[in-house]
């Protein structure tokens, strides 16, 4: 299947293509393509593309030219590291950014942005310091004048003598050349964002963009992002080429449309400038807050990388996801099923939310893809007739005796099943099981190995005792008494 878009004249573009002969050709306004509720799109199915020898290629391989969420996935989605459970990620090269590497086989990497107006040079420090504390291992700071650039300095040196060094990226916009050029001096990563770096207000009324016009503004963002380029290469640092679905330049816009395909070709007019300049710290983002726009366009990058001989890490993200439930949820369908496919090398939960509340969902992300393992485990079954003990209690009380074994290195994982239906072949992709095993008691497992079966009043003691004799305790924090 492919996206059909309506374009000026009665031409149509196929998956974001212009077809030879229309007005697309010279860069009318294309739809939008990327979202199939869009009243101008309709889907149909379109021809397979000839393969190279001529013979039709398989649906689900479209090329990188589709505004849909199809496409190939890289090979490394294809299976599972036995050794870890997790899939097999894209091989990508190490960027170093700080003390901390993106990419190269290093861990996923876990980010946020501060809320702070970096103007404030101590809030900001204190909720960099507070994001770093709990695990938050690269912080962005808004940088929109010369004035804020200074500030991050400020901030910088702050940490350094409060508290420690802590890697500091900043976030460049509208025409930000100069403000980048001195920010770079003081941050570890410098992220722009292609659409708005050399940003140029829409044309009222304008119907095409002519071949002199795109190039014009081309030539324009490569002698604006040369300098930039220039001084983080003399430097050693690294810069994010962070494209975003909601700020595409417009004559992307005109070119491909409101696509996938159109953010995938805005970062790599950034990339081919800086390999031209022989520079190779990068990291590339395709954010947007429609998930299936978002899917689409870091498949297609991850592609295009990959054809073009690029091994530059990804940086995932939904943007603008919203608060609470359903912002965790949008944040992990995306990110999740990206990371899934073996895409993605660091990343940063959007929520409308204190920004120390993205950091457990991150973790957690990665946690359920046995990415990264940084906390305690339970693995439990929903209940169902067979269940022979109260499932919701049970987990309860486990948890309560074990929740302070996140310190533990590495965690563990428990699985709590109401009966042996299932019990005892969970106990393989668990470290420790308590079952259900007839009413009134529950068995303990190592694995697969049975240990003992004992009174149900007796179970989470004999866990407990199970966890201390295999050197796998700590003992819980103390808690002190609130004085009056």
């Amino acid at each position: 299947m492919a996206f059909v878009t309506p374009a000026v004249g009665g031409a149509a573009a196929v998956g974001g293509r212009p077809l030879v002969g229309s007005r697309l050709c010279s860069r009318s306004r294309v739809g939008r393509v990327g979202v199939v509720a869009a009243s101008r799109v309709s889907m149909v199915a379109a021809e397979p593309a000839a393969s190279s020898n001529g013979s039709p290629a398989p649906f689900g391989t479209a090329g990188v030219g589709d505004g849909g969420v199809g496409g190939a996935l890289p090979a490394s989605s294809l299976d599972l590291d036995i050794s870890t459970g997790a899939v097999i990620r894209r091989k990508t090269r190490a960027v170093r950014v700080g003390d901390i590497s993106i990419g190269g086989g290093n861990p996923v990497v876990v980010q946020s942005m501060i809320n702070e107006d970096t103007l404030d040079v101590d809030n900001a420090t204190a909720s960099i310091r507070a994001l770093h504390e709990i695990g938050c291992e690269m912080v962005r700071v808004t940088c929109v004048s010369m004035a804020h650039a200074h500030a991050v300095g400020f901030i910088k040196e702050k940490l350094r003598a409060e508290y420690q060094d802590v890697p500091l990226v900043a976030d460049v916009h509208h025409n930000g050349m100069k403000i980048a050029l001195e920010v770079a001096k003081h941050v570890d990563k410098v992220r722009i964002n292609p659409g708005l770096y050399v940003f140029e207000k829409p044309k009222e009324g304008r119907t095409e963009y002519s071949d002199e016009e795109f190039n014009r503004l081309k030539d324009k963002l490569k002698a604006t992002l040369t300098p930039l380029v220039l001084s983080l290469k003399e430097q050693g640092k690294a810069m994010r080429i962070g494209v975003n679905h909601g700020s595409l330049a417009e004559r992307m816009m005109f070119t491909y449309g409101d696509t996938p395909r159109g953010m995938v070709e805005s970062a790599m007019e950034c990339i081919e400038i800086c390999r031209e300049l022989d520079f190779h710290n990068l990291v590339i983002s395709m954010k947007a807050s429609k998930v299936p726009v978002m899917i689409a366009a870091y498949r297609q990058l991850a592609l295009r990388l990959d054809a073009e001989g690029y091994d530059y890490p990804i940086h995932l993200g939904v943007t603008e996801a919203g608060d609470g439930e359903y912002g965790r949820v949008k944040s992990s369908i995306g990110i999740g099923t990206l990371l899934g496919e073996g895409i993605g090398d660091t990343l940063r939960v959007s929520l409308t939310e204190n920004p120390m509340k993205e950091i457990p969902v991150c973790y957690g992300i990665l946690q359920a893809l046995n990415l990264r393992r940084t906390m305690t485990e339970w693995v439990a079954c929903p209940s169902c007739g067979r269940t022979l003990f109260d499932l919701e209690d049970v987990l309860a009380d486990v948890r309560a005796a074990t929740k302070h074994l996140d310190k533990l290195d590495p965690p563990i994982s428990i699985s709590v099943l109401g009966c042996i239906v299932n019990g005892p072949g969970e106990m393989a992709d668990a470290d420790y099981g308590y079952v259900g095993s007839k009413a009134g008691y529950i068995t303990l497992y190592r694995r697969k190995e049975v240990i003992k079966t004992v009174p149900q009043a007796e179970g989470v003691k004999a866990l407990v005792e199970l966890l201390q004799s295999d050197g796998v305790w700590l003992d819980p924090p103390v808690e002190v008494p609130a004085t009056a």
